[in-house]
């Protein structure tokens, strides 16, 4: 069976102290449940790290950051480490989002090479590839998916992709209004592990969690994660509200 996951991004929002009571909450609400129904993760600002672990004391949910530098440690003002990371107690990073890629223009090479470094360094990478809407329209979506896991993911050994999460972002449906159906979802997640299983074999294919990370809500994550490929969601907005993010878990 493979692990189910909903994992929170709270991208570039909320003070010390709000992140810190939301962190508090969401680890409050798991702690009262009698089984975890997945593995829960919040993926936080850096300033929220290591508080936030000492809040998530329950041992129910993991704690991510939402980026990390590509090198090690040196004179790159502003960025922050792997390590540095891991030395919080967070266990994950996302690396590769969507607004990264956009933002920033951090290409496939730089993202695997922040990968690298994050695996060596003992995190596990939740690694995030997808689709605008240009390429979604003009039927280049399959094309650019299998290239950003060819360039970004596939030079890691089999081994290594066990310290992997893949999230599959449609871009063009996040914030815009547009909705990726479940069966879209389902279709591009099962391409995503027909490309796992030509590169690695079937038992990683069989095993590597697959997120949906496209505007998913408590109104419609349970369709969606029913799908056969599907296995949890990488959410956005909705895990800013305690309601929201522990509702879209539950549907698990």
């Amino acid at each position: 069976m493979r692990k189910k996951i909903v994992a929170g991004n709270w991208k570039m929002n909320l003070d010390l102290d709000e992140g810190l009571k939301l962190a508090g909450a969401i680890d409050k609400y798991f702690a009262e449940k009698p089984a975890e129904k997945g593995q829960v993760i919040i993926c936080t600002p850096f300033i929220h790290l290591a508080g936030a672990a000492g809040i998530l004391k329950h041992g129910k949910i993991a704690l991510g950051a939402q980026n990390c530098a590509s090198e090690a440690s040196g004179a790159y003002t502003g960025e922050i480490s792997p390590w540095m990371i891991k030395s919080t107690g967070a266990q994950y990073v996302i690396i590769g989002h969507s607004e990264r890629r956009s933002y920033y223009n951090e290409d496939d090479k730089i993202l695997n090479k922040k990968t690298l470094l994050a695996i060596n360094t003992g995190l596990k990478v939740i690694f995030c590839i997808g689709e605008v809407l240009n390429e979604r329209e003009s039927g280049n979506h399959f094309i650019v998916v299998r290239r950003q896991l060819e360039e970004g993911l596939f030079p890691l050994t089999e081994e290594q992709m066990d310290s992997i999460v893949i999230a599959y972002e449609p871009v063009w449906a996040i914030g815009t209004g547009l909705t990726a159906s479940p069966e879209q979802a389902q279709e591009m997640h099962k391409y995503i592990r027909e490309l796992l299983k030509g590169k690695y074999g079937n038992e990683c294919a069989k095993k590597m969690p697959i997120l949906y990370g496209g505007s998913c809500k408590p109104s419609n994550a349970a369709e969606i994660f029913s799908q056969p490929d599907v296995d949890g969601g990488l959410i956005g907005g909705a895990a800013l509200k305690k309601e929201d993010f522990t509702a879209i878990v539950e549907t698990l």
